[in-house]
């Protein structure tokens, strides 16, 4: 068994309400929700993710909070809003964006990126105070959108409260998904998973099986100590009939 559980982004179903999202998962038989910040639980809306905890506590399922914050763009003020609501939700995890958005990791200098890790680093030791532990999203145009980059940055913020995702480019070889949770799963916390071609094309996770298997059962023992939570995220035609279809193929995956 990979040691991860089966979870669900609620960026997915971006549209679709919280409650309805709530019981797809149940539904599914997964263990987590990860709460979209743009589109569920918004950054300082405490009664909108109190009601949330109260619900995901009842239905067994723990939860994440993915926040858009994305420091140093954003200070620590705008961070402590959506920690606010992290948590309001009962979270033990809340998500951030390194760097600023829709910018490549080599188009930094050095000043910037020691801007950002002190930046991060102040943002971990808050959330630590409140028993909330930080995990930067792993995604093309950010400050860890390559294995290398991501690395340098986890070793400048070092903080112990402060984790990586991971998650593939689309279309990223088998190969080289390898060496990248190879060089970074000892910070990594919990994973994005779908199954994307390189043009952003969706495709049913059972032809990503093995794939996602193999990395699973590669990854880096890593230096976080909680549940770690294999979230889909995304599924064709954003089809609810497609989400059980890959529910089942996830659970299938991490039960090997």
């Amino acid at each position: 068994m990979s040691g991860f559980e089966p979870a669900l982004c609620t960026v997915t179903f971006r549209k679709m309400p919280a409650e309805r999202i709530l019981e797809l998962a149940v539904h599914a038989g997964l263990a987590a929700i990860e709460w979209a910040g743009d589109a569920h639980v918004a950054p300082g809306d405490e009664p909108v993710a109190r009601n949330l905890a109260r619900l995901c506590e009842k239905a067994g399922l723990a939860t994440s909070y993915g926040s858009y914050v994305a420091p140093p763009t954003d200070d620590l003020p705008v961070f402590r809003r959506a920690l606010d609501s992290a948590i309001a939700l009962g979270a033990s995890n809340i998500r951030i964006w390194p760097g600023t958005r829709q910018r490549d990791s080599k188009d930094y200098s050095e000043g910037e990126r020691r801007t950002a890790a002190v930046a991060i680093r102040g943002m971990g030791a808050e959330a630590a105070r409140h028993g909330v532990t930080v995990s930067l999203e792993y995604h093309p145009q950010s400050l860890t959108d390559e294995s290398d980059s991501a690395r340098r940055l986890i070793d400048a913020i070092a903080h112990d409260n402060v984790y990586l995702y991971w998650q593939p480019r689309p279309g990223l070889p088998l190969g080289e998904a390898l060496a990248e949770v190879a060089q970074i799963g000892e910070h990594v916390s919990h994973v994005h998973v779908f199954a994307w071609d390189a043009d952003r094309n969706r495709f049913p996770l059972r032809s990503a099986s093995d794939y996602w298997r193999t990395v699973l059962a590669e990854m880096s023992a890593s230096r976080w100590t909680g549940r770690r939570f294999a979230m889909l995220e995304f599924v064709a035609n954003d089809d609810p009939a497609a989400f059980f279809e890959d529910a089942a193929t996830l659970r299938h995956i991490l039960e090997r």
